[in-house]
């Protein structure tokens, strides 16, 4: 039979999901992809997309729906770029994030056997997020404060209420949307032609679970303290818990939701959150995970990986505000955490000041420069925790770090494929894949953390 054309609808059964939780159907062995296809799945599709191998479709009808499929209860599913598996029951969430590590790891990683542990569920699957990045557009009605729809970047939803974040986090959208209309604040509008217009660009709240502390962070293209601090104290007097709002200036052409410097509004700079009883200063622009509870799990886990005596030395990699660095100083000798992100460094060693830690050293700098410099610096590691970003390890670094050859690398990872690829790289160094552990980090979303222990063979 013809390859199916752009425009066509036909129907497709969905046996499977694609690694960003689009359904995978075939038609005489031609693939489809369907955003919001479930395996069990028979749809009616319309192509909008058709290439030699594969094509894309959009839903027309569900003539069947699968046994898995649940009523969504987010009323901007379908519409809001997030939450792509909202209407998977969460156990098939489970099953799928399982198998998508799985499969990455046995494909890709060139691996010998190894033990891939249950996927750890999370507590909560909705309200769990500490953090939320809201767009500004401007809308008839004034600034929409919402998220892009899904695969548009041009198109935001404002959005009056988000299913993934907390009550207090949802009355301070709220309350910053009607301070802003209500102080006449305007949306920043790019131009491709002339200057831009507008002053605010993003709001990003955060949220301390375990001690009820809110932060708001205006980002704006121009330092205009005079038009935020009025609209700080409005949202404050409706939402107590908001203990700190900053202003970002970020005024270059990249769209992104930090800043070139900063200038606090009211309050404190960070917010205070506690994890497994030490206590970490958050500011505006440093990293810490967005689900709390699950985070102190994960944390845990990592801690019982290393399995540490207290004579260790231990190199944490990506130390981001130094969570696992100072959890494990309680645990070992010395602590070396390493970090990109300068804000992060001092936020790190402002936590590990405030706790009365004192045997954690915090470097600044790209990993595979660092490395090498404790390396000559005659730094021997007994253990080694990484957890870097999205596109995994620098070969450099992962080179080095070989080299070192602590008896234990504890790896965790939110890309199963890259994940692979270092594990499979530092197999073939030396080290054994003892076992890899799931954990559900982000519900209602294909997103996946692995945590993998590594040991010196």
């Amino acid at each position: 039979m013809p390859k199916p054309r752009r425009g066509d609808a036909t129907r497709v059964s969905i046996d499977d999901l694609a690694f960003g939780g689009e359904g995978v159907g075939r038609i005489n062995g031609y693939v489809i992809f369907v955003r919001g296809g479930l395996p069990g799945d028979e749809l009616t599709v319309r192509l909008t997309e058709a290439r030699a191998r594969y094509g894309r479709g959009v839903i027309e009808r569900v003539e069947v729906p699968s046994p898995q499929r649940v009523a969504a209860p987010c009323a901007y599913f379908g519409r809001c770029g997030g939450c792509r598996l909202q209407h998977l029951d969460y156990a098939a969430q489970l099953a799928f994030k399982e198998k998508q590590v799985r499969d990455c790891l046995e494909r890709l990683g060139g691996l010998p056997p190894f033990e891939l542990r249950p996927i750890l569920p999370a507590p909560a699957v909705y309200g769990y997020r500490n953090k939320m990045e809201f767009t500004v557009a401007p809308s008839p009605a004034g600034p929409a404060l919402g998220l892009h729809e899904a695969e548009r970047y041009d198109a935001v939803i404002d959005i009056d209420r988000c299913l993934l974040q907390s009550d207090t986090m949802n009355a301070l959208l709220a309350a910053t949307r009607e301070a802003v209309r209500a102080r006449g604040i305007a949306a920043y509008e790019p131009s491709a032609t002339g200057e831009p217009r507008g002053l605010l660009r993003f709001v990003t709240l955060r949220e301390g679970f375990r001690t009820g502390q809110a932060m708001v962070n205006f980002v704006a293209s121009a330092p205009d303290v005079e038009a935020l601090g009025p609209v700080a104290e409005q949202v404050r007097a409706r939402v107590p818990a908001t203990a700190s709002a900053v202003l970002n200036v970020n005024d270059k052409k990249a769209s992104v939701a930090v800043g070139t410097e900063e200038h606090l509004l009211l309050g404190r700079d960070t917010i205070t959150e506690t994890l497994d009883g030490v206590d970490f200063q958050i500011s505006a622009n440093s990293f810490f995970q967005t689900n709390t509870v699950q985070a102190e799990r994960l944390f845990g886990l990592v801690g019982d990986a290393c399995a540490l005596t207290g004579t260790e030395t231990v190199i944490d990699l990506y130390a981001g505000t130094g969570a696992i660095s100072l959890l494990l100083a309680r645990r070992s000798r010395h602590v070396y955490g390493v970090e990109l992100v300068a804000p992060a460094v001092a936020d790190a060693t402002r936590n590990a000041r405030a706790n009365g830690i004192d045997n954690c050293t915090f470097l600044a700098g790209e990993v595979r420069d660092v490395l090498p410099e404790l390396v000559r610096q005659g730094v021997v590691a007994d253990v080694v925790v990484a957890d870097p970003p999205r596109a995994g390890f620098h070969p450099k670094a992962l080179a080095t770090l070989a080299a070192m050859a602590p008896a234990r690398i504890v790896y965790v990872s939110c890309n199963p494929a890259t994940l692979a690829r270092d594990a499979g790289d530092l197999v073939r160094r030396g080290y054994a894949l003892e076992w890899v552990q799931p954990v559900d980090m982000f519900p209602q979303t294909p997103h996946i953390e692995a945590v993998a222990r590594l040991r010196r063979a």
